[in-house]
């Protein structure tokens, strides 16, 4: 079939990207389902720094490439061997794989799926295909997936190890923060800092998922900080439920600290004050993506003179089939307002100009609507 979508072209354009034009909009060609994989007509999709990552350069991807990997959409079609699912569902595109067999997957959440990882990093599906295609004046071009998602499209083939299902109530603004904002700020907290009842967490970086885990330590009944150097940022921050938001200076200044500290900013800068901000005997958990070659100083003394940890999350260490249904209770109970998140609605093809204002600091969650591009809030 014939879908529209957003394709990358190169990686490592020159910003302004509304100027550069990275990505070309226009038709794609998607191949049906093959076995354990489905059709998804995309309702909404996120713009996450991890997309951001591949178009600047710091995360290195193949092109051309349909980015994409936070959405929520409608089954339409199922593969062979897939019983679970019919067509009509709502599910939540997670962009980890899990194939249930690997090292990874029985490690409940801790590791990535090693076969899904290395799916991700040839730019295929699970099963190592690929259904994506255009036609180029030279041919017939095959198009590679983003994350085993690519949702910056009308419709997506994913495999059924990339989706959960979601109850009819769930609207897709809500379902597809669930995918990736929720899943890794919220992993975090729960899944890899698992804070007792009632202490302090520490967010660093107040982004989409640095929000995420904000929202989610709070509905858990945490006394959270909230820490980012945007001023609006400190402010949603206090309005979502944050004892406390401040920046990393008047922090480290008031000699502010937690048991848990949440690093979601993804720069070794933003790394090494949490660990600063972290409580002897303390977690660190950092969820964060920054370049590979960035570089962080940390006291190996302190860590262990005061008995300290340091966790890598991915993806917040989640189980999605575990983990979103939890998410979504605490969403029923009124305890966990994820449409919050929402910064603003845009088109498809306000799609470079998203990456600009994503780069910017001024965004939490761009969704791309495909019925209804209402603008809303910046932050900028």
């Amino acid at each position: 079939m014939k879908i529209t979508g957003a394709v990358l072209e190169v990686s490592g354009a020159q910003p302004p990207f509304a100027a550069s034009h990275p990505f070309t909009i226009g038709e794609v060609e998607l191949d049906p389902p093959g076995p354990g994989e489905i059709l998804v007509r995309i309702e909404a999709a996120g713009v996450c720094h991890s997309d951001l990552s591949v178009v600047d350069g710091n995360r290195v991807r193949p092109v051309p490439m349909l980015l994409g990997h936070e959405a929520a959409g409608i089954v339409e079609q199922l593969g062979d061997g897939v019983p679970d699912l019919a067509p009509g569902d709502r599910v939540v595109m997670t962009f980890l794989p899990r194939c249930g067999e690997c090292e990874g997957c029985r490690s409940h959440g801790r590791l990535p799926c090693l076969t899904g990882s290395a799916a991700n990093n040839a730019g295929t599906l699970l099963g190592g295909a690929g259904r994506l295609h255009r036609t180029t004046p030279d041919g017939r071009q095959s198009v590679h997936h983003h994350l085993g998602v690519s949702a910056f499209a009308t419709h997506a083939v994913v495999s059924r190890a990339s989706v959960a299902r979601v109850d009819p109530d769930v609207p897709a603004d809500v379902a597809a923060l669930l995918g990736c904002a929720v899943l890794t700020g919220g992993g975090a907290v729960v899944n890899a800092g698992r804070p007792e009842p009632g202490t302090r967490v520490i967010v660093v970086g107040l982004g989409g998922v640095g929000m995420a885990a904000l929202l989610v330590a709070v509905a858990l009944g945490h006394e959270v900080v909230g820490i980012d150097t945007v001023a609006e940022k400190l402010d949603f921050a206090r309005e979502c439920g944050a004892a406390a938001a401040l920046s990393p200076a008047e922090a480290l200044d008031d000699g502010i600290r937690a048991p848990l500290v949440v690093e979601a900013a993804g720069a070794a800068r933003a790394f090494e004050t949490a660990v600063a901000l972290t409580s002897p005997g303390g977690t660190t958990v950092t969820v964060g993506l920054p370049a590979p070659d960035a570089r962080a100083s940390v006291s190996p003394l302190q860590l262990t003179a005061e008995a300290r940890t340091i966790v890598g999350s991915y993806l917040g260490s989640a189980v999605p089939s575990r983990d979103i249904p939890r998410y979504v209770e605490l969403w029923r109970a009124g305890r966990l307002p994820l449409e919050r998140l929402v910064s603003s609605r845009i088109r498809l093809d306000e799609l470079d100009a998203a990456m600009d204002r994503l780069a910017a600091g001024g965004e939490l969650r761009q969704l791309i609507v495909f019925d209804h591009p209402t603008p809303e809030r910046n932050l900028a």
